[in-house]
């Protein structure tokens, strides 16, 4: 059946709105030629919206700047205010920008592993106020959170979860009592880079690949087909809990040590690095296992170590000495048949994320990993090549390694991202209810 005429006007209403978030401003002869409208509904439609305070003139367009073709029509961007937050374990960063995403303030504060549950919530809450003061923001419509743990489907809220601070789970309370009129929600921190990397990063061309997040922990998201996948419990992607051979033991319910955690870490990056001669250049703000790729990266550059030519099918390469059988005897050898330097080191290390890799090529057959996080920025194509040559050689299944370009960086703009289509999903709403 056909659709009623405020069925048709707020579909069209929805089409220009969508064009202009997408595209940025427009004309209306813009308008006209991107959503095949005859010229009268265009400008029935941007008249109701101009009317309606979601768009307005933000230029002209064209030699001539002239006639109302020549008016470039944009999102109103300070419709409302957003907030974006990055939760992690040592700290929280925070960003506000407007309904366009243009960003007006942003800050960081540290917070130690030894500061009380309320004092924390207290410091990452009043971050939050004070950013949004600075940027001029009297009122948050929507605030996205990124942090570390489950997200229950059936309530969205953060799961109880070992090891993960206190504060974490009081503080979307905390902001939702603070901030009374804001929408408040919260997403997994790998989810969120994942739908960064697809949006902003090295997935823009993909709609199934799966994220593995390599920082001071490990996790996975994955993208199938366009949409992110939480699975039954929002486990989806806990891979580090995953059992891999060369490790002390076997991980868990509550610990993931024993699991791809214990070879992928920064922590156990960083011991890796130790057996391999590799030092990160002092002063560096990036965190350590970044900090340690990063420097071999440049030193392969700067061709001051060899890449290591050796099997690269079977395993880590480096003797895994993390407690349990080393497979330095194992036919793995990786590292080139050398303890020492900077190939050696990245040899190694790929040998451990293939492992994880191989596990989600062998499970979904995504076609496409990225390898995201501080340390899979910091490794860059060089760490990727040698993953992906390792994936050519264990499993069938033809798949691209990429290196994520966002790093860190994309948990706080895949907040921003949720936050800003969560709000432009209520205010764009059809005007004729």
């Amino acid at each position: 059946m056909p659709a009623s005429p405020s069925t048709a006007r707020a579909m069209n209403d929805r089409l220009a709105l969508r064009l202009l978030q997408q595209q940025g401003p427009l004309t209306a002869t813009q308008l006209k030629q991107h959503t095949g409208l005859s010229r009268p509904t265009v400008a029935d439609l941007v008249d109701r919206l101009t009317a309606s305070g979601l768009i307005e003139v933000v230029g002209e367009a064209g030699a001539q700047r002239r006639g109302p073709n020549a008016k470039l029509y944009g999102i109103v961007a300070g419709r409302a205010h957003l907030a974006a937050l990055d939760v992690r374990t040592e700290g929280v960063s925070v960003l506000v920008s407007d309904l366009v995403g243009r960003v007006l303030g942003e800050a960081s504060v540290p917070i130690g592993g030894d500061t009380g549950t309320g004092h924390a919530v207290e410091q990452a809450v009043a971050l939050v106020e004070r950013v949004a003061k600075e940027a001029g923001a009297d009122r948050l419509h929507t605030v996205g959170i990124g942090a570390p743990g489950l997200i229950d489907p059936a309530t969205g809220e953060l799961r109880d979860s070992g090891g993960l601070p206190a504060w974490h789970r009081r503080l979307v309370a905390a902001l939702q009592e603070r901030l009374p009129a804001a929408r408040v929600t919260v997403e997994n921190e790998t989810n969120l880079a994942a739908l960064a990397e697809q949006r902003d990063g090295a997935a823009r061309d993909r709609d199934t690949f799966v994220l593995l997040w390599l920082g001071i922990g490990t996790g996975a998201a994955v993208v199938l087909d366009g949409h992110l996948r939480r699975g039954a419990s929002g486990g989806t992607g806990e891979i580090g809990f995953l059992p891999v051979p060369w490790t002390r033991g076997l991980p868990s319910a509550t610990d993931c040590a024993g699991g791809f955690h214990s070879l992928a870490s920064s922590a156990a990056i960083a011991e890796l690095a130790v057996r391999h001669g590799v030092t990160a250049p002092a002063g560096t703000e990036e965190p350590l296992g970044a900090g340690l790729v990063r420097a071999a990266v440049e030193a392969v550059a700067a061709g001051g170590a060899g890449t290591g030519t050796g099997d690269a099918g079977a395993g880590p390469g480096d003797g895994a000495r993390t407690g349990g059988a080393g497979v330095g005897s194992a036919g793995a050898g990786s590292a080139g048949g050398a303890e020492g330097g900077a190939g050696a080191f990245l040899d190694a290390l790929a040998g451990r994320v293939a492992l994880g890799v191989a596990s989600v090529v062998a499970v979904l057959d995504p076609g496409c990993v990225v390898l995201g996080g501080e340390v899979g920025r910091a490794g860059g194509e060089e760490l990727a090549g040698r993953v992906e040559e390792r994936i050519r050689r264990m499993a069938p299944l033809p798949t691209e390694v990429r290196a994520g370009v966002l790093g860190g960086a994309a948990v706080l703009r895949g907040a921003l991202l949720t936050a800003r289509e969560a709000a432009q999903e209520e205010l764009f709403s059809p005007l004729d209810r």
